[in-house]
């Protein structure tokens, strides 16, 4: 099957436009015979069913949450991007564009992120006046702060709660619909199979998770915006409940799976502190704004720190190494995550790490503090040189922008990061990869689209910071609502589907005989203990830094795991009631196909670029090596009944617009 991205003719700037222009449309008496099913409700799956729901489809939407205000979209904390240009520093469309693209150690589909940057604007004007609290400046204007990767302050925040406050506006607006009768909400149900008829996507099997009811429901479309896979890795900054069933389960039944191993490891999370943890949490990549990265100069100094005989703040300057604005001057500590990553990791490897197990660094608010207190000073007329005083107006400058999350570090800790350098390493944290769609978001099986994380379409090899709120919202609110116009205007007169069609009845059966074979299975050992197991060969093997002898072991031991898993898994309690040990046995059962398959994809790509590290494919100072002669293009996976059998499909990737040149941030 030859892939088709579909991406209109014509300049870059002008693609979207002009696509618009020229697609079918259904008018508002036809919308009304549509039904659409969207699956998950973080800000992809809320903005789409708000937005499809108020143009007047019938929507039927799902999460597995006890209600669209706990996905994990609740969580991001640092901002959203938008090409506004309010600090007129030099910002533009093109400008966020070529970041985004660079960004992703060019792996991205320019069209598509060129379309990202185009619509970003209009996502904060929706924001706004849906009600959302952006902060403001003095003056009552927007304020923006920088990320890593940017030369520009285009990142819109609120507080450390910016996705929360987005998620409540996308929450709203569904609300609306919902009362309206417009959109009908599927609270703790969760999709476990997709349902094909005459080659297109009709509907779904879902589980209603409080009564363990099986339920069908027939769409003249699916939308799946489930969010990334980040928890094959057991450890990682998503909520606990975030899974890949509903983009694994389309993935096997047709949806082409793209870039699996373009995964990312978030530079700024507390780090693992034993094997007793369920999940990591992440401290906002804003805090890179004012903090600053270091670890001890002398490897003497490390260890005194590691043994407790010495604290971070007995090291004077001269004593610290300050590596990421020692190695890359340009972007000093707001290069990108991958970049940022990997080098607290070879810290680390060296013997400088900071905490107990040697796998820490530390983020240091000094500096700041003493900047904006001494400004603060300055303005109101003060002794600039009573430290004290300036201590004190600092810290209120930096509680007031990073406030919870300097609270949420000391509930963790038990250390006041005020007052001394918190400590962080990398961890796992978004996915780039996710299902293969065209310019549409529709992936290779008609009618089946996918939005937001749980597609690959924007980020390459590795997202910039607050990019993906960006895209959710832009898929959600301005792509999506247009593109399955002009999918559906040929079903206008179809009506409705029925669900006793024989299609929903196998579906229904693959379903009830898989929860089925894990009730009635007498193993010995709980889902999460396999979960840890493949964990821990993901990380080890296929984590920050990976080769060609580790894949090829992790593809054999978690094919030896998965056997092991569906001999050995123990589910307690009935599949008639709330259990959430089937919930995830479900889950796991796809991750130990999907890690098998990331493997793969790591193997196969014989280069090093954005959060894809291969060791033997390095620069003489560390960097990835991209290979643009011969890896330049989307790996697409198609199912073939196990992941060792997956068939790779090429999309290149065509730069017109951007030349690849090797990324520097130095």
């Amino acid at each position: 099957m030859a892939l088709d991205s579909k991406i209109p003719n014509g300049s870059i700037a002008d693609k979207w436009t002009n696509y618009k222009d020229h697609i079918n449309l259904v008018n508002p008496a036809n919308k009304r015979n549509l039904d659409i099913i969207v699956v998950g409700t973080g800000l992809a799956g809320g903005s789409a069913a708000a937005t499809l729901a108020e143009l007047g489809y019938n929507v039927k939407a799902f999460c597995f949450q006890d209600s669209p205000r706990r996905a994990h979209s609740i969580a991001a904390q640092g901002g959203i991007n938008a090409a506004k240009n309010y600090k007129g520093d030099g910002d533009s469309v093109y400008r966020l564009f070529y970041d985004t693209v660079k960004g992703g150690d060019y792996r991205a589909r320019e069209a598509n992120v060129y379309r990202l940057a185009e619509v970003s604007a209009n996502i904060i004007d929706q924001c706004v006046a849906q009600g959302v609290p952006l902060a403001r400046e003095y003056g009552g204007l927007l304020d923006n702060r920088s990320f890593g990767g940017t030369l520009v302050s285009r990142t819109f925040y609120a507080q450390g709660q910016t996705g929360q406050q987005l998620l409540l506006g996308a929450y709203s607006a569904m609300n609306r619909q919902i009362g309206r009768g417009k959109i009908k909400m599927y609270n703790r149900h969760e999709m476990l199979e997709l349902v094909i008829i005459d080659g297109k996507a009709r509907g779904i099997i879902a589980r209603n998770l409080i009564t363990g009811e099986i339920e069908r429901h027939s769409a003249h479309a699916v939308v799946v915006g489930s969010g990334g896979y980040g928890n094959v890795f057991f450890l990682s900054t998503n909520a606990m409940g975030s899974n890949a069933t509903a983009a694994w389960k389309i993935h096997k039944k047709g949806a082409f799976f793209a870039n699996p191993c373009y995964t990312q490891i978030h530079p700024t999370c507390i780090p693992v502190s034993g094997d007793h943890q369920s999940k990591l949490t992440l401290m906002s990549e804003s805090l890179r704004n004012d903090g600053r990265i270091w670890v001890p100069a002398k490897l003497e100094d490390a260890q005194a720190i590691r043994e407790g005989k010495k604290k971070a703040t007995d090291l004077a300057e001269a004593d610290r190494d300050y590596f990421l604005e020692r190695r890359y001057p340009a972007f000093g500590n707001l290069v990108p995550r991958d970049v940022a990553s990997r080098a607290a990791k070879e810290r680390c490897d060296a013997g400088f790490g900071v905490n107990k197990t040697g796998e820490a660094v530390y983020l240091d608010f000094a500096a700041a503090i003493q900047r904006y207190g001494k400004e603060q000073a300055h303005i109101k007329g003060l002794d600039e040189n009573d430290n004290a005083l300036v201590t004190k107006l600092g810290t209120d400058i930096v509680r007031s922008k990073y406030g919870n999350l300097f609270q949420m570090y000391y509930k963790i800790v038990d250390e006041d990061p005020y007052t001394t350098p918190m400590m962080i390493y990398p961890a796992v944290h978004y996915t780039m990869g996710g299902t293969w769609v065209d310019y549409n978001l529709m992936t290779t099986i008609p009618g089946c689209f996918s939005i937001g994380e749980s597609n690959f379409s924007d980020h390459g090899a590795n997202r910039l910071g607050a990019s993906a709120l960006m895209q959710g919202l832009a898929d959600g609110y301005f792509v999506l609502p247009y593109t399955i116009g002009d999918y559906l205007a040929p079903d206008i007169k179809m009506g409705p589907i029925s669900t006793d069609r024989p299609e929903f009845e196998e579906a229904e059966k693959s379903v009830k005989e898989l929860i089925a074979k894990f009730m009635n299975n007498k193993g010995t050992h709980s889902v999460d203990y396999f979960h840890k197991k493949l964990g821990k060969i993901m990380w080890n093997k296929v984590g920050m830094a990976r080769n060609e002898k580790g894949l090829k072991e992790a593809m054999v031991e978690i094919a030896e795991l998965r056997e092991e898993f569906y001999k050995d898994v123990k589910v307690p309690g009935t599949d008639k009631e709330f259990n959430q040990e089937l919930e995830k046995a479900i889950r796991v059962a796809d991750f130990l196909e999907l890690g098998e398959l990331f493997a793969k994809d790591a193997l196969h790509r014989n280069e090093s670029c954005g959060g894809h590290f291969r060791e033997e494919y390095q620069t003489e100072e560390g960097e990835a090596l991209r290979d643009d002669e011969n890896f330049a293009y989307v790996a697409a996976w198609e199912y073939k009944g196990k992941p060792s059998d997956a068939v790779l499909h090429k999309e290149p990737l065509n730069y017109e617009n951007i030349k690849l040149v090797q990324r520097s941030y130095k």
